[in-house]
């Protein structure tokens, strides 16, 4: 067997190359490890916003999943957007099949605009189906509250999302009005740390989905996850800092960065 590790990413296809899968395999990638995508949706979308989406049939996702799983030995789970309930319960079942592989869940709900990316019953879905199984969360504000809606805080929201089962709950701040970007570390029903990043001038594309990869990049190589979320949290800033603008919307993070650093 390979000793690069495998990691199974869950997410939908973003056909401008930003978010989603193609996030996904670009941060694995600069870990060191092989990704396994399975597609959860196709979506519709620019550098600018969702346009529309259509989930892939559970039963589609299921089989994409498994099909692996008996094949490669899955060192992690990244999971991203789901886009339909239906695909949060076949994901549950995959879940409860294999509980020692750890879960990095980016409870992705709705997008940039805010439009959402899934029934209105997909925020109870995910607390109810998938938190009890998730090593580290990493909501940004606006899903933390929708995940938690009876708390009155952000700090209240991480302790009702690790009350709902996640180990660790890595919270961004970057849709908070902050100087600098703040983000949060939970586990134990307390505050572990508080991570401080100077605020770049642009909104970016699948910041998101590069922070969770790469955790559970991280993770697959065996790094605790303390040690996971601070180093996944500087290569993401990094990807930022490098982005660049493909558009007339937002900037991508750029996750090659490391591979240009020698460059003339």
């Amino acid at each position: 067997m390979s000793k690069i590790p495998v990691v199974m990413t869950f997410a939908g296809h973003d056909p401008s190359g930003g978010a989603g899968l193609q996030a996904d395999i670009e941060a694995l990638a600069g870990q060191g490890c092989h990704a396994t995508p399975v597609i959860t949706a196709l979506t519709v979308q620019d550098s600018r916003t969702v346009i529309d989406f259509t989930p892939v049939p559970a039963t589609h996702v299921i089989t994409q999943a498994r099909a692996v799983l008996e094949d490669m030995p899955v060192a992690a789970f990244k999971v991203g957007m789901l886009g339909s309930v239906g695909n949060t319960e076949v994901l549950h079942s995959l879940l409860t099949d294999y509980p020692d592989i750890p879960l990095v869940l980016d409870p992705v709900l709705a997008a940039g605009d805010g439009s959402q990316l899934g029934e209105d019953e997909l925020p109870r879905a995910i607390s109810e189906l998938l938190l009890p199984h998730t090593t580290i969360l990493t909501p940004n504000s606006p899903e933390a509250r929708r995940l938690a809606p009876g708390a009155d805080t952000l700090d209240a929201c991480a302790m009702s999302l690790l009350d709902q089962g996640a180990d660790y709950v890595l919270l961004t701040g970057t849709h908070e009005h902050t100087t600098d970007v703040v983000n949060a570390l939970y586990h134990g029903h307390r505050r572990l740390e508080t991570f401080t990043w100077e605020r770049l001038p642009h909104s970016y594309h699948g910041s998101g989905c590069t922070l969770a990869a790469t955790i559970a990049g991280m993770l697959a190589h065996g790094l605790d996850p303390f040690q996971a979320c601070h180093e996944a949290q500087e290569f993401t800033w990094n990807a930022l800092q490098n982005g660049y603008r493909p558009g007339m919307g937002q900037h991508f993070p750029d996750r090659l960065f490391w591979s240009r650093q020698d460059s003339p």
